[in-house]
């Protein structure tokens, strides 16, 4: 088993800072969703922000076996669950997209994941957007001193099932730190009292990826991108979370990506009116 890094209350202030710009960059990201842009345009808007910002993107250039991931953004469109590759896509009305974004500042990582709504978007897949974000918080709120890591994954399971979506298996929430990925590996389903214990100093992320069908997921041709067999909608979101003493301190932040939410939304009211 990998060796769990404990952090000082130093070293969570540095990821902290990491974070804070991966929820900007997101927020910025956010503001240029609409109809009519291309995947690889977002991913331009966050590779430069992030750099104008002193620091590096996680994701460009990480490897996994021979294959090297060149974007700043995972940006994963509808049924596509992680791991989209940027590119010529054009974002159209009811479409959903997710952002997964790192960066590198400091010696530190931090990683966020939130998915946004293009236009108008159906009532099921609305609530499978609210549902998976409600999940993440139960999640969060298990994140506590004495627990385990499966308190935490059974609490996304719990909140997720009486809807009948399905929880993809293959890929976990994590640690970081130092690195990108580190353990423990979080899951978003389990058993109550299982895993790793939780304690002061544990820095993870926690990110339920929930398919609006069936579980099962597959890799595409391009080796990264991982969508849903039964090609129905995916939602992601991920925090990055630290566990203090007696609290649990979430070091990224949604709030400046939901004023932007319902800034849009305003404006498609207006818009049908």
């Amino acid at each position: 088993m990998s060796k769990i890094y404990l952090k000082t209350d130093e070293e969570i202030e540095l990821i902290r800072e990491s974070c804070l710009l991966v929820s900007k960059t997101i927020a910025e990201v956010g503001k240029n969703i609409k109809e009519g842009i291309s995947t690889i345009e977002l991913d331009k808007i966050a590779e430069e922000f992030i750099k104008n910002n002193g620091a590096v993107p996680a994701f460009k250039g990480y490897k996994r076996e021979r294959s090297i991931f060149d974007y700043t953004l995972c940006v994963s469109v509808n049924e596509q669950v992680v791991h989209g590759i940027p590119g010529s896509y054009v974002l159209k009305n009811s479409d959903i997209v997710s952002v997964d974004c790192g960066v590198l500042k400091n010696g530190f990582y931090g990683d966020s994941a939130y998915t946004f709504a293009v236009g108008e978007i159906s009532e099921e897949v609305k609530q499978l957007l609210k549902v998976t974000k409600e999940s993440l918080y139960k999640g969060i709120e298990n994140a506590v001193v004495g627990k385990r890591i499966g308190d935490v994954s059974y609490a996304i399971e719990e909140c997720v099932l009486k809807y009948g979506y399905g929880i993809v298996r293959e890929l976990v929430g994590h640690g970081i730190g130092r690195s990108l990925h580190e353990a423990p590996e979080v899951p978003n389903y389990g058993k109550r009292g299982s895993g790793p214990r939780i304690e002061e100093g544990l820095v993870i992320a926690i990110e339920p990826m929930i398919n609006l069908g069936k579980r099962d997921v597959k890799v595409e041709k391009d080796g990264w991108t991982v969508s849903a067999v039964d090609k129905k909608p995916s939602a992601h979101f991920e925090h990055t979370i630290a566990i203090r003493k007696n609290k649990v301190d979430i070091l990224t932040t949604f709030e400046e990506i939901e004023q932007i939410e319902k800034q849009q939304i305003s404006s498609l009211k207006k818009e049908a009116v």
